[in-house]
């Protein structure tokens, strides 16, 4: 394969041609049954006829206009997005990264008010994040990610104002928070860090300690949201109420979008000039977001996401391989530790047709459409213990 694309992701050699459902095909004709859906980008799996058709017309219509307008799209997408999540306000960028960048702003902004309010000589900018967490690919995303792999020396200076605790650990709540932070961050679902379930009580009392100390709540939800762990957004099943969601990958079924929602405390800090994206919000990428939220708030989907998650769970660890050392997710968000190398199980999956991610040295992430259908969750979890096993 010519190397002609930056070898950023070290790719696989496999080029693929086309998909249909949770179904992906190779120049060769080759079947692969996809658990990554782009790494949970493709929620309504590939070629979905609903978001094929609002693609096209949306396409012989408009597709960019700037935001110095509205677009029909743009304004049906907001109201229904902010209908469906109870935020009061959004903003839509193209990526996670753009997302979590547009939520830091605002939380620094809004601590910035309100140290001026307090007439405080100490700026309210830190930004209290979990360790083993994933925000983005930015220079201030990757600070605020907890995870020191992703701090190269070779990327510095990185921006100043982020603190890591531990998720789960209740004595850090005590020191966590003073008057200098403006914001705690956190995924509802730690993907990237491994697939660590959240604890709900510990995130309940995170929630209460940042907003006994003045700051508000942010969840990352670019992996979690839109339906992938069963619910539209994880952060309504952690009863955290955060006033900021960050949203990206599924949004738009495969077209690049992020956003970022917001209410309460933070509702009216933005204003003209604070944060703006030239593609952000775009008419194509709206018209594909409505056509996506309304596969997700159709009768049955959420709880087809959700028994399809236990379906794949209950599946595996039935299996009773000693090379399996923990089963954990919620919906279609999945994480499998193993004995083996997570990135060599990888690999043979591939070669066997089943395309997999991971989350760690030895975690295995299942991401797989929404909308896969029992046969091929069955065939990809053949394809899968045949893998194990050998």
């Amino acid at each position: 394969m010519d190397k002609v694309i930056a070898n950023n992701y070290g790719s696989f050699e496999v080029i693929f041609q086309r998909g249909e459902g949770s179904r992906l095909y190779d120049t060769n004709g080759k079947e692969y049954i996809d658990f990554v859906s782009g790494i949970g980008v493709n929620c309504l799996g590939h070629n979905h006829p609903a978001l094929v058709k609002a693609v096209q017309e949306q396409a012989t219509k408009q597709i960019h206009i700037s935001n110095y307008y509205n677009s029909d799209q743009g304004l049906a997408f907001a109201q229904e997005l902010l209908a469906a999540t109870g935020m009061d306000r959004i903003y839509f960028g193209n990526s996670g990264a753009e997302a979590n960048e547009a939520a830091i702003k605002l939380a620094r902004k809004y601590g910035w008010l309100k140290s001026q309010a307090e007439g405080s000589d100490k700026p309210r900018n830190v930004i209290v994040t979990l360790e083993k967490s994933f925000h983005g690919r930015t220079l201030a995303t990757l600070r605020a990610t907890g995870q020191e792999k992703f701090h190269a020396p070779c990327f510095e200076p990185y921006p100043a104002g982020f603190r890591h605790i531990v998720a789960g650990d209740y004595a850090s709540l005590e020191t966590a928070f003073d008057n200098t932070v403006c914001a705690l961050m956190m995924e509802c679902v730690q993907g990237e860090g491994g697939v660590n379930l959240v604890d709900k009580e510990w995130a309940q009392a995170a929630a209460t300690a940042a907003r006994k100390a003045g700051a508000i709540v942010i969840c990352d939800e670019v992996q979690t949201g839109m339906g992938r762990t069963g619910i539209l957004l994880a952060s309504q099943d952690l009863g955290v109420q955060p006033e900021i969601v960050t949203l990206a990958k599924g949004i738009a079924g495969g077209v690049p979008m992020g956003a970022c929602l917001w209410r309460g405390a933070v509702r009216d800090v933005f204003v003209a000039g604070d944060h703006q994206s030239t593609f952000g919000g775009n008419p194509l990428a709206c018209a594909a977001g409505r056509a996506v939220l309304s596969q997700l708030t159709s009768k049955g989907f959420l709880e087809h996401v959700q028994e399809s998650g236990d379906f794949i769970r209950k599946e595996i660890a039935s299996w009773n391989l000693s090379c399996i050392k923990n089963i954990r997710g919620k919906g279609l968000m999945i994480g499998v530790d193993v004995e083996q190398s997570a990135a060599q199980v990888q690999k043979a999956c591939l070669d066997a047709g089943l395309c997999i991610s991971t989350a760690g040295a030895n975690t295995l992430r299942f991401l797989p459409p929404l909308v896969i259908l029992p046969k091929e969750m069955k065939r990809g979890l053949e394809i899968l213990k045949k893998v194990l096993e050998n």
